[in-house]
């Protein structure tokens, strides 16, 4: 065969002799090896003329007179409903006339989950009509594809487009028992459905989730569902069109089949990509690792269980990992195992809850097509503030989260993508180009660095200390250090701005505290490797202007390093001599409408309160949980807040009393006012620096409204950005887990497949499987009647093991001793007698009642940082205008 010739791995390593099946039921069908030239792969359908003669048997029952594993040749992208999600339908008419049986309500059941099942709540009646089908399997004895075990099922009849029973990849969905590790997928000659079928695939989008309810799920599958049809409805593109989707794979990854949400298998079994009673725990006498499922869908389904057409059929990768094993495992079997197979141009990362726009996943993928040295792109990650931004108006904490979002976009990410090194693609929404992420000859590359700290958060060997094991916590940015310096190579990374996408955000305190948690120990530890280890961008393959571009930004983000260090330091000191100065003269008192005087009693007590906050957050973040001191620290927040409304009130009274003093005529030479006039100065240039920016440049990216739904939230919990969050962080360095744990035992619920000899001699499986299409039927009906049924609402229950674990805090100790009494240092040498009577003395001599030299070099650092992120901004616009 020349395709497999010249494409199979593992083609030379065959005997001519030995055949090699496709599928178990393939009884009848011939060798590749033996096929006649003339009926070799094509790109898109193979031997469909001897498949039709021949047909599939299983168990001596013809499934179908002939089946052709490609394509339809009639297909022409317009038979299917243009819309993208019509009313509830049957995909095939035909089985109108299959008689569904009533199904009893599973109360009557005893509620644990039976083997292989998942429960449905007692109303939906779908753990019956399991049970009766699981008893209804029969015993079938199937070769071994390779060595391993390869079952072609068929799915429901509902599900398969009208003229297409006789293609395989609409008809049957392949499962593949894989019990290797991921890295090892290739050479024990698993294989996948593109891979077989000679396809191209340009784009493979990966979705992790761990228990995201169908909720969650439905959302990112179906967005996914919309960007691949928007692929095929560009007709005139040279790469897309009608059979676009054939260039298309997405993968969802579950970690962990213990872990998984029932209802979201519910909503894979209506789209034909999973089946209950197929999967196996071992396969002769080998732990199953991961449970793939293949089909090619043509469905929408909602959360609610209603089905309809979609305009194009989706090939959907379904893997169900054994053991729950994190996030990096799931991206590793993507990476690693299926990525070798199908070789795509392009990666895309999406986590299950996060909804892409309907022509975002094309526009990320126009970045790389256009600009052949892009190795990574991200889009806009914004927040989903749900119908009609209710979500704004009830929660004050995603308000404030809208903002800083919005504001990194505008900001942020496009100056660094103006230098071609983003710090962070977001693992929530990005894209690799597949190439960029390959390891060099000795081992060596981006996804080793990447797939470093799976072993250091897994509690496997490895020696890695504290600070390595922080700094994996954000594996995305290590991935995106190691594309732009690899060696000898010239990768960039760029940000679109055209690519949006939703996602949710933490709405109660103890879980946005969980989460900010790791997203500040490991952007830290990153951060600073990143900064350390600056020269290796020029052992890189990047051009000379680049390399002095993206030194700056190294300069640039050391800067920010160290602010990011004294944060805490800084915010108390801008507090202090902010309230103290409005409040040291009885004449220019700011709290003179409460009572003459006023201010030194109001600037005492909130001085107390804002040291014994910071007290409180301390002893909390060193024993307690989020979850278990959810009152303490809302209460710290609320109380944070009330200091900087405190702050910001003495500094608009200290403007007013500047602006007050000017006259008309000083007004009209404002330049000479500025620089007579030391106070006014400052705050225009601070006020320029912050809101006048925030205004300014979100204004020019005509995307202002954030200003006016969020921006007074976000400086109310400003403050709790620094203070609680960057506490609780330091004072948890030693908790390197993603708040999950790990299931590293398997159950052994499935049944498995045992290695049997043939009558012809040959070693086959025997497996128990479903065989009837009725049967098949019946548990599709279940799988959306109980999806039409909410599930009950559960609480969060905490286990004994969780409140009481004792970590090793030694390292720990050291870090938060070195960051505190680094912040504390600065406070006390800001604040002491010898620094207040240098001002005092240089007041007395110059006659300037308002010089401070810490807030002057505060105002104008974080001026000059401001006007470099401003800058970039405005160049991002300029250049994308221009196509670049």
């Amino acid at each position: 065969m020349a395709y497999r010739q010249n494409h199979d791995p593992y083609y030379q390593q065959q005997p001519a002799q030995q055949p090699y099946y496709d599928a178990p039921q393939r009884q009848n069908s011939q060798p590749y090896q033996q096929q006649p030239q003339q009926q070799h792969y094509q790109q898109d359908s193979y031997n469909s003329q001897q498949q039709q003669q021949q047909g599939y048997y299983d168990n001596g029952q013809n499934y179908n007179a002939g089946s052709d594993y490609g394509h339809d040749q009639n297909w022409d992208g317009k038979s299917y409903n243009d819309s993208y999600a019509g009313s509830q339908v049957h995909l095939n008419p035909s089985m109108s006339q299959v008689n569904v049986p009533a199904m009893p309500y599973a109360s009557n059941y005893p509620p644990q989950q039976r083997p292989g099942m998942p429960y449905a709540p007692s109303n939906s009646g779908y753990s019956a009509v399991h049970e009766k089908m699981m008893k209804r399997r029969s015993v079938r004895q199937v070769e071994l594809v390779q060595g391993n075990l390869v079952l072609d099922m068929p799915v429901p009849s509902h599900i398969i487009p009208a003229g297409k029973a006789n293609i395989e990849e609409f008809s049957k969905m392949r499962y593949t028992a894989a019990t290797c590790d991921p890295d090892d997928f290739m050479r024990n000659k698993y294989s996948l459905r593109p891979y077989l079928l000679g396809r191209q695939t340009e784009l493979f989008i990966v979705m992790t989730m761990y228990n995201e309810d169908e909720v969650l799920f439905v959302k990112t599958m179906n967005a996914v569902i919309k960007n691949v049809a928007h692929l095929c409805s560009r007709t005139k593109s040279k790469t897309w069109g009608p059979e676009g989707w054939k260039k298309v794979v997405v993968c969802v990854v579950s970690d962990g089949r213990s872990k998984v949400n029932k209802r979201t298998l519910q909503v894979l079994s209506l789209m034909g990509a999973y089946q209950d009673g197929i999967a196996k725990d071992t396969v002769g006498g080998k732990d199953v690792t991961a449970h793939i499922f293949e089909y090619t869908s043509s469905v929408v389904a909602t959360a609610s269980g209603e089905v309809s057409q979609g305009s194009c059929p989706v090939q959907i990768l379904f893997c169900l990992k054994e053991q729950n094993k994190k996030k990096l495992n799931s991206h590793r079997w993507f990476f690693n195992a299926f990525g070798p197979l199908l070789k795509p141009n392009v990666c895309i990362l999406l986590d299950v809850g996060t909804k892409p726009t309907g022509t975002s996943i094309y526009e990320l993928w126009k970045c790389f097509d256009k600009h052949p040295g892009v190795g990574g792109a991200c889009g806009e990650i914004c927040v989903d503030t749900g119908r009609g931004c209710s979500l704004l108006l009830t929660s004050p904490l995603a308000a404030s989260q809208n903002f800083e979002y919005k504001m990194s976009n505008i900001l942020d990410k496009p100056l660094e993508s103006v230098f071609g090194y983003i710090s962070v693609l977001p693992g929530a929404f990005s894209a690799y180009r597949y190439k960029a992420l390959q390891n060099g000859p000795n081992g060596k590359g981006p996804l080793a660095s990447y797939f470093k700290g799976e072993t250091m958060h897994s509690g496997g060997p490895g020696g890695a200390g504290l600070f390595e094991r922080n700094m994996y916590l954000a594996e995305d940015r290590i991935l995106c250090f190691e594309i732009v310096t690899k060696k000898n190579e010239a990768w960039t990374l760029k940000y679109v701005k055209s690519a949006k996408a939703s996602t949710d955000v933490p709405t109660t305190v103890p879980e946005f505290i969980s989460q900010r948690r790791r997203w500040l120990n490991g952007s830290l530890f990153a951060s600073i490797h990143a900064t350390v280890f600056w020269f290796r961008i020029w052992s890189s393959g990047q051009g000379f202007f680049r390399k002095i571009a993206l030194q700056l930004e190294f300069i640039y983000n050391a800067i920010q390093l160290i602010f990011t260090w004294t944060s805490i330091a800084n915010f108390y000191l801008a507090f202090f001599f902010l309230v103290s100065s409005a409040t040291s003269n009885k004449e220019t008192d700011a709290f003179n409408f409460l009572s003459v005087g006023a201010g030194k009693d109001v600037f005492e007590v909130f001085l107390k309160l804002y040291i014994a906050l910071l007290f409180v957050v301390t002893v909390c973040s060193l024993g307690n949980r989020p979850q278990g001191s959810k009152w303490i620290y809302v209460t710290a927040i609320f109380l944070f807040g009330l200091c900087n409304v405190i702050t910001i009130w003495c500094a608009a009274f200290t403007v007013y009393l500047s602006v007050s003093k000017v006259t008309l005529q000083q007004w009209e030479h404002i330049g000479t006012l500025l620089q007579t006039n030391a106070t006014l100065r400052d705050i225009v240039i601070s006020l320029l620096a912050t809101y006048g920016l925030y205004f300014i440049s979100s204004f020019m990216h005509f995307e202002p409204w954030h200003m006016f739904t969020s921006f007074i939230q976000y400086m109310f919990f400003l403050p709790s950005y620094v203070n609680i969050l960057m506490m609780y962080a330091m004072c948890n360095l030693h908790d390197v887990t993603w708040g999950t744990k790990g299931d590293n035992g398997a159950a052994k619920d499935l049944g498995g497949a045992k290695k049997v000899k043939g009558e012809d001699g040959k070693e086959m499986m025997e497996v128990e499987v479903i065989t009837s299409k009725e049967d098949v039927d019946q548990l599709w009906n279940a799988s959306r009647n109980s999806l039409r049924v909410p599930p009950p609402q559960e609480k969060e229950h905490r286990d004994a093991a969780t409140k009481q674990a004792d970590h090793d805090r030694n390292s720990r100790t050291n870090v938060v001793l070195a960051w505190v009494g680094t912040n504390m240092l600065m406070i006390v040498a800001f604040t002491s007698a010898a620094f207040t009577n240098f001002v005092a003395s240089y007041i007395k001599a110059s006659g300037d009642s308002t010089f401070n030299p810490y807030l002057q070099f505060l105002f104008f650092a974080l001026a000059g940082l401001s006007a470099v992120r401003f800058a970039g901004s405005f160049l991002y616009l300029i250049f994308r205008l221009c196509g670049f």
